[in-house]
């Protein structure tokens, strides 16, 4: 039987099947993140996207992560304020219209005269994101609630686990649909999904009626601070200096953050309570999942583009398919050890979990990045599984240190700030890369004048330069791939002293004594 301040005994049985019930709602909005990346050719074409509109067609993704992203601190804290189900069910609600809505675009009359149809899937996409956004942090606050503390890691880990499995499974998720059914058949078959899950909540135990209000005026100058930080992240001219859009940007967030302190010191209740920010260990918690999260998409990023590019041979062809393959073997092992690494929190510290989790991403990146171009077996899944197991370990001491050292009435807010914390570093990573990468490319290319503009070569001679060429220029990019690997390392090792620095909030330890 668990008791907590929040929740009645309930039997263990029904206890751990909410769990899985509130795991499976942050699966499938987590799902929705990259679901739509192998429908993207599938809608241009239905709907006659020309090529040239392919910067549109992203945002049909961009939108959906940006959405996600900047509603999670908004409906964790109205989750905290007015009850878990009562959002969680709004939550759903909103998801489940805005994923008709996608399913609807372009067919409805209606909906012509108002929008294009890509138009529609990206106003749709910020809809269900919206609803979306809300499932994560509040299934994990459901959890920490309904377990005694020496079970929470493990149930945290189970949420935290689904919801990167969803992420993470999406793609190939969608594929597989496609293939059946057609990329509308993605977003019908989330409405039956989402309203078992809501019928499901049922059975989650009431809250005590919270004494807390909602600061509105805090949520909507977070959420414009939010919007204005993803875009800062997200502009391929942040490391760039080609544009000043990214200065305005990162300017109107400053002005927000400054507004923000303003509000907060004068709300009665605030949105971001100082308790909060007072604990060292929530604090911490959200540094080391920023850097996690810059690591994570270096370490993507860099393997599928590597193993389409130089290792791309014509004596060892690798196709799209098997690069994907390549990277399945660390992403399929992370919410496999989020699990793990829950289950072991009964035993071992958060923070030492961590700090072993953070060991293992770095020791799998240095290993990765000393990949000869024949890397076989069984030294190719060795490397990828080492650096999966390490990714997936950190997940939930991040998440049980941070929630820990909240409030009772303030743990979906805790939840969906570790959560936002992770999505910013994976924005922010992804824009380094794609910045350092140019940059070094056209550094090779300079560096290595092709044979073809060197007169005075005959043809036998021309043509072992252009085999030499090749050569150099493939092991030039090798080389910047590994940097790029070792970077994603020296993160992880960065990312150790925020982990150690994490050590159990006072209202923790007197939670776990009490218990």
């Amino acid at each position: 039987m668990v008791s907590s301040s929040n929740h009645a005994p309930i039997s263990s049985r029904r206890q751990w099947a909410l769990v899985a019930v509130v795991a499976c709602g942050a699966f499938i909005t987590a799902l929705d993140q990259t679901v739509v990346v192998t429908a993207l050719p599938a809608v241009m074409a239905d709907l006659k996207v020309p090529i040239i509109r392919l910067e549109s067609v992203i945002w049909v993704v961009t939108a959906y992560l940006l959405g996600y992203t900047v509603a999670m601190p908004l409906l964790g804290r109205l989750a905290d304020v007015y009850g878990y189900v009562r959002i969680y069910w709004a939550s759903l609600a909103v998801f489940g219209i805005g994923t008709t809505l996608v399913a609807l675009s372009g067919e409805s009359e209606w909906l012509n005269g108002l929008l294009e149809p890509l138009d529609q899937i990206v106003v749709a996409r910020v809809i269900q994101a919206i609803g979306g956004g809300g499932a994560v942090p509040i299934s994990l606050a459901i959890a920490a609630g309904l377990t005694s503390p020496q079970q929470r890691g493990l149930a945290l880990g189970i949420v935290a686990g689904a919801a990167e499995a969803g992420s993470m499974l999406g793609p190939a998720y969608g594929g597989a649909v496609i293939e059946l059914w057609g990329w509308r058949a993605i977003f019908w078959l989330n409405v039956p999904q989402a309203a078992a899950i809501a019928a499901a909540l049922l059975w989650v135990p009431k809250q005590a009626a919270s004494e807390t209000r909602m600061d509105y005026r805090g949520a909507a100058i977070l959420t414009g601070a939010l919007v204005l930080l993803s875009l800062t992240f997200a502009h391929e001219g942040l490391f760039r200096l080609s544009s000043w859009t990214p200065c305005l940007l990162l300017a109107g967030f400053t002005v927000c953050v400054g507004a923000l302190v303003w509000s907060q010191r004068r709300a009665a209740q605030p949105l971001l309570s100082a308790v909060l920010f007072r604990a060292w260990a929530f604090v911490t918690a959200n540094a080391c999942q920023l850097l996690v999260g810059v690591a994570l998409i270096i370490a993507m990023a860099t393997t599928v583009i590597m193993a389409n590019t130089v290792m791309n041979r014509p004596e060892r062809p690798v196709d799209a398919t098997t690069a994907a393959l390549w990277l399945l073997r660390m992403t399929a092992t992370i919410p496999v050890f989020a699990i793990v690494g829950g289950w072991l929190l009964r035993w071992v510290d958060a923070r030492w979990m961590a700090v072993v989790g953070l060991a293992l991403i770095a020791a799998g990146m240095f290993r990765l990045s000393g990949w000869p171009l024949d890397i076989a077996e069984p030294r190719l899944t060795l490397d990828m599984v080492v650096a999966g197991v390490g990714f997936g370990l950190v997940i939930a001491p991040l998440m049980h240190r941070a929630i820990a050292a909240a409030p009772s009435d303030y743990r979906a807010l805790a939840a969906s700030m570790v959560v936002v914390s992770r999505m910013l570093g994976m924005t922010l990573g992804m824009a380094a890369l794609s910045a350092w990468g140019v940059n070094e490319f056209l550094t090779i290319l300079v560096e290595t004048p092709s044979p073809l503009m060197t007169p005075g070569l005959d043809a036998a001679a021309r043509a072992q330069a252009l085999v030499e060429y090749r050569e150099t220029l493939q092991t030039a990019s090798l080389g910047l791939f590994h940097s790029f690997y070792r970077a994603a390392g020296v993160i992880a090792l960065v990312a150790i002293v925020p982990a150690i620095l994490m050590r159990a909030s006072a209202r923790e330890r007197e939670e776990i004594s009490w218990n």
